[in-house]
């Protein structure tokens, strides 16, 4: 997890400067005396601690500005006095924390140059050692941040992925709810109230040419006119959004386009046949069909390529989805592929208005789903 500002490993780093700048400057007078501390190393300490207490106090707005000067004083500093060189411990790991990989890579090199240099400068002789230490203690602690830091990005894309998702599950749940509670209503009202209503109409009429023609029957002939008319046009307006502007080969060919749009799949359409008059109600569950299958296509198939085919025949009209993806067992039981609203919705809805549902897959196969209505069919 990215330590925001100010946060306690910054806190650690900054105190860890001071302790290690302070440590260096009593090494220094230990080893030289106070009459070895001249101008140039006062101006140099002083400038350091004066531009590094003004990063972390105004820690949000320090950037590579400011760290490059406490990086280039540091330096001149060592090239004066070189025990100083282990204040580049906290300067090391500010580096990773705050620089990009380029700048922080080329960072770290002169940091660890500047360490040997001060090495071989205060060893009574040279050995590799003071080369090589400095060397593999730079390269594994930037390898492990590196990889951390990698890893915390990772995680944080796969955080954001589940955020969009659950907003865009969370919307699509909505919207599947809002659509089955208009078809509830459009079916309930249908086959209740404007049923009704056609019964009590055809009783008065029936009435009517029986000779009662008394002005109570007329008038309840007329309200009951009516009323189914209102009925009938509550439960159009209760008909998929897509339907009430355009056909149905043109809602479905928009469907494709934008699941194609939104997943990546190559997803085509074709229409077969001269249009049929079919009934509302029938285009309603073709399109809520073709919705459920793309759903699964999108979310559990894995397919590389869909396809959407309307064909209208001479005695019905066909819709087939089919997919190149993983495909599944038709007769085991399914935990993915018919959960929610899934096959049995479909199923049921077909069912309800005379049509049929089949589904054809198999593990490795991709699936194929056709749902069929005879033209003419209950409305």
């Amino acid at each position: 997890m990215t330590e925001r500002p100010g946060g306690w490993l910054y806190r650690a780093m900054h105190v860890g400067f001071f302790v290690l700048l302070a440590s260096s400057a009593s090494r220094y007078v230990a080893g030289h005396g106070l009459q070895g501390v001249t101008p140039l190393l006062l101006g140099l300490s002083a400038a350091l601690v004066l531009i590094y207490v003004a990063g972390v106090v105004w820690w949000e707005r320090a950037g590579q500005l400011w760290l490059a000067a406490v990086v280039g004083v540091w330096c001149a500093l060592v090239l004066v006095a070189p025990s100083f060189s282990w204040c580049a411990v906290p300067l090391f790991f500010v580096c990773l924390r705050l620089l990009r990989p380029k700048p922080m890579l080329a960072a770290v090199v002169l940091l660890t140059g500047t360490v040997i240099f001060a090495q071989l400068r205060l060893a009574p002789r040279f050995e590799v050692i003071d080369v090589l230490v400095p060397l593999a203690v730079a390269a594994m602690a930037t390898a492990v941040f590196l990889q951390i830091r990698h890893e915390g990005e990772r995680r944080q894309q796969l955080i954001d992925q589940l955020v969009r998702t659950r907003g865009e599950l969370a919307e699509a749940q909505r919207e599947a709810g809002i659509s089955w509670e208009r078809e509830r209503l459009a079916r309930e009202i249908h086959d209740t109230i404007a049923q009704g209503l056609s019964s009590i109409r055809m009783l008065l009429q029936a009435a009517e040419r029986e000779g009662d023609r008394s002005e109570h029957v007329r008038r309840a002939g007329a309200v009951a006119e009516d009323s189914l008319a209102e009925a009938r046009r509550f439960v159009r307006g209760l008909a998929p959004a897509a339907l009430t502007r355009q056909s149905l080969a043109d809602a479905l060919r928009e469907l494709v386009a934008r699941t194609a749009a939104e997943t990546g799949i190559e997803v085509r359409f074709e229409a077969v046949g001269e249009p049929l008059a079919t009934s509302e109600d029938v285009d309603a569950a073709l399109l809520r069909v073709a919705q459920g299958a793309l759903a699964n296509v999108r979310e559990h198939s894995g397919a590389r390529k869909a396809g959407v085919t309307l064909s209208y025949l001479a005695d019905a009209v066909a819709l087939d989805v089919r997919d190149d993806g993983t495909g599944f067992d038709t007769d085991a039981p399914r935990s993915g592929a018919d959960r929610g609203y899934g096959l049995r919705g479909m199923r049921a809805r077909v069912a309800q208005l005379g049509g049929e549902l089949v589904v054809e897959s198999g593990p490795g196969e991709g699936t194929a789903i056709a749902a069929t209505f005879p033209v003419g069919g209950n409305s």
